[in-house]
């Protein structure tokens, strides 16, 4: 059953014949792709992924630290502050910045440390899962 439609100098065939089984066409393909990315999974969540997310959480590192401007305290630890440079605001600024490097490299070793155990997590996340299935499979 084929239809025509005339549009000015232009004539148009529609055919309403279409294959009517694409479902016996499309799934073996779509079952080959889905086998493929479930053996590819692990590949790519240690190599491509994990790189990527490592990557990332380094930038986020290097940015707390860019943030924090632990840098910049260090670097002028013994400058005085407000440009007083006799014996007391020479003290004062010392203590001053150093009790503020103390407490922020205490910030930015939080910070690391969880940055750190996120990278652990991704490391482990995988294989925790297919320990639980299985432990839950198991249970009777």
């Amino acid at each position: 059953m084929c239809y025509y439609i005339e549009v000015k100098d232009f004539n148009l065939k529609i055919n309403f014949k279409m294959n009517k089984n694409n479902f016996l066409i499309y799934a073996p393909k779509v079952l080959l792709i889905i086998a493929w990315e479930i053996v590819y999974f692990p590949l790519w969540w240690y190599s491509a992924g994990f790189g990527r997310m490592a990557m990332g959480v380094f930038g986020a590192i290097k940015r707390k630290f860019i943030s924090l401007a632990l840098g910049v305290w260090l670097k002028n630890l013994f400058v005085p502050m407000y440009g007083q440079h006799d014996f007391a605001g020479r003290c004062i600024s010392f203590f001053m910045r150093f009790f503020q490097i103390i407490f922020r490299g205490i910030a930015f070793l939080f910070y690391t440390c969880f940055s750190l155990l996120l990278i652990i997590f991704w490391l482990i996340l995988p294989p925790l899962v297919i320990y639980l299935i299985y432990l839950e499979l198991n249970l009777k």
